[in-house]
């Protein structure tokens, strides 16, 4: 007699995000440079005399820490050099701000660069970096009297910031060990599409292909990320760099045509997913291609497989070929359409409304002396910017993580300020902080534990008293705030920023659709169908993401955005369903009655779903008003 399966406790979304940590190898480069940053900085001021001084640029390091990711170096000057920067000239106007406005007029003040930085943080990962960047220093700035002058803080501020990225650049990883040493994790990037298209040949025919599909567009998305960042010339400068970006750009066409074998869904032969493999074998090792499996044309899609296979044989053993990696500059409109839109416009709200309320009541408890000794007021403020921010969770999941993570790190800096000596002691556990914060940024709670130590000892150092009890009680207020805030009625419709990722979504799906039902054909028109699908699906991974963010709230919230994963899931059939279209126009320059039927249907479900749930995407061309044929 069997025993009745015990059921299976369901942890609601937002819980079971709280308890969830990212997993992966220690990064060891990342740790090193922790290590280096902070500790080393403090140490050197606290020996030359000019302790707050280390103190700023310790905070600057820690910060840029915190945006110390893996990518190539290329990418780490905008990940950590821009948002040092703009910190810089917020804990400048913070510092002035303070030293020269009352309460009411640096409250004022303080809400409306929360408001600024809020919009321009809906433009990307770095913006929003900045944005963050820009308020906590600037809460610094105003809320922690220093006795030095305000661009003595700002230069010690960019050198914290400075340090940590001539760190980066500088020291070897273990990407950089094998062949150039200008290349960081580029290698890889580009092998692993190789791999994913691999992978998606395997499992066309199967249920795991829409996952497959998905991995291969995250891979696409970091390769396209780890060649592109700032460069002193316009193009690639170097034999082996032009040669990795052609590698990278003979992978598009092989993910076309594996997106197009998905979504016919009809096995292909065992041997099609060796030829990506052998290419991917190549990049990695950086070597020649070696005999690829003999092709299979029997489809369309398998003869475009095959095409793009010898192109990509041709491109690995030459070094020649296209090296355009199929990105688009954002237009200025595009931009304002980011900030002023209904993403920016609630973020920018909630970012004002808690930082300026936070900065106010934290003004109030200072003068009330609710503080005892201590003259800093910006924990709460700084500590509400933290709170606000929807990339790093979803709302009640940050509020959870962020009061654990204060509460143990408030008690564990407690144990070691009472046995640790004075100033080395806390000085080492700055650098041990610094080394621990790469490794901690997998789970918010851990980041917070680690960073408030960190914050705590640079206080302690610079010559306040322990202040555990206070910090405690100022992030349980910051929580308060950003919870009732976050639960405030707005302008518009909820869910804002949600509803602008589907609509760029939807934009860049129908630019696509249109280009290729479109009479454009040649060389040139085949590299921008690449460029609108890259496009197109990166918008999609980028909604995905937004979508499953704010599933993980409280209902009160999530119900918002009810029905915006069923229009993303359609949209990316649309983008499947045009891949596979451009595929065939490429083989037969018509479609089959299957393709006409699949994209008519794809758009009415669209039209249906998108007066459900409210959204405002463009319309398409009707069908008929394109190229199509039985």
């Amino acid at each position: 007699m069997t025993r009745p399966a015990r059921p299976v406790l369901a942890l609601p979304p937002w819980l079971a995000h709280a308890l969830r940590a990212q997993r992966g190898p220690v990064p060891w480069s990342a740790v090193t440079r922790g290590a280096l940053a902070a500790g080393p900085l403090l140490l050197t001021a606290v020996l030359t005399g000019h302790t707050t001084l280390g103190v700023v640029a310790a905070i600057a390091a820690m910060l840029a820490g915190i945006n110390d990711r893996p990518g190539s170096r290329r990418v780490s000057v905008q990940r950590l050099g821009v948002p040092a920067a703009v910190g810089a000239v917020g804990l400048l106007g913070g510092t002035y701000a303070g030293d020269h406005l009352g309460v009411v007029p640096l409250t004022l003040v303080l809400t409306g660069l929360g408001l600024a930085a809020g919009g321009i943080s809906a433009v990307g990962p770095v913006a929003s970096a900045a944005g963050t960047q820009l308020l906590v220093a600037a809460a610094i700035g105003a809320g922690m009297p220093l006795p030095d002058s305000g661009w003595e803080r700002a230069a010690a501020y960019l050198v914290g910031g400075a340090w940590l990225l001539v760190l980066r650049l500088a020291l070897p990883t273990p990407g950089s060990l094998v062949g150039d040493f200008r290349f960081d994790g580029e290698r890889d990037a580009v092998a692993e599409v190789y791999d994913a298209v691999a992978g998606l040949l395997d499992a066309v025919g199967t249920p795991h292909a829409t996952a497959r599909r998905v991995a291969l567009t995250a891979a696409l998305d970091h390769a396209q990320d780890a060649l592109t960042g700032p460069r002193l010339r316009r193009y690639a400068s170097s034999g082996a760099e032009r040669r990795l970006h052609a590698q990278y750009a003979a992978a598009l066409p092989l993910a076309e045509a594996a997106t197009a074998l998905a979504w016919a869904g009809e096995p292909v032969p065992a041997r099609a997913s060796t030829g990506p493999r052998r290419l991917a074998a190549a990049v990695r090792g950086n070597t020649h291609t070696g005999p690829l499996p003999a092709p299979s044309r029997s489809a369309p899609a398998l003869r475009a497989l095959d095409d793009a296979l010898l192109h990509a044989a041709e491109a690995f053993d030459r070094g020649r070929g296209d090296r355009d990696l199929h990105t688009r500059r954002r237009t200025a409109r595009e931009l304002v359409r980011a900030v002023f839109g209904a993403g920016g416009r609630e973020y920018g709200l909630r970012v004002a409304l808690c930082f300026g309320a936070s900065a106010g009541i934290a003004q109030a408890l200072h003068h009330a002396r609710w503080y005892g000794q201590h003259e800093h007021w910006y924990w709460l403020p700084a500590t509400a910017v933290f709170l606000v921010k929807p990339d790093l969770g979803p709302l009640v999941s940050r509020v959870l993580c962020r009061a654990a993570g204060t509460v143990l790190g408030a008690l564990l800096f407690a144990g070691f300020a009472a046995v640790l000596p004075r100033p080395e002691g806390l000085v080492a556990l700055v650098a041990l902080s610094g080394a621990l914060i790469p490794v901690a940024t997998r789970h918010f709670a851990a980041q917070t534990a680690v960073a408030t130590v960190l914050v705590l000892a640079l206080v302690m150092v610079g010559g306040e008293p322990q202040a555990s009890v206070s910090r405690i009680g100022e992030t349980s207020l910051a929580c308060a705030i950003v919870l009732v805030v976050g639960h405030l009625p707005m302008p518009g419709q909820r869910g804002g920023g949600v509803r602008a990722r589907l609509g760029a979504a939807g934009r860049a799906a129908y630019a696509y659709l249109a280009h290729v039902l479109s009479e454009a054909e040649g060389a040139d028109s085949r590299a921008h169908r690449w460029t609108l699908r890259r496009e197109a699906y990166r918008a999609l991974a980028e909604a995905r993401t937004a979508i499953a963010l704010a599933a993980a709230e409280l209902p009160a919230l999530a119900r918002h955005t009810q029905g915006a994963d069923e229009v993303v899931h359609t949209l990316e059939r649309l983008v499947d369903a045009t891949t596979a279209c451009a595929v065939h126009l490429d083989d037969s320059g018509r479609l089959t009655p299957r393709h006409t039927a699949q994209l008519t249907e794809l758009l009415a479900e669209l039209a249906a779903e998108r007066d459900r749930v409210g959204l405002r995407i463009p319309e398409v061309p009707e069908l008929s008003d394109v190229r199509l044929a039985g």
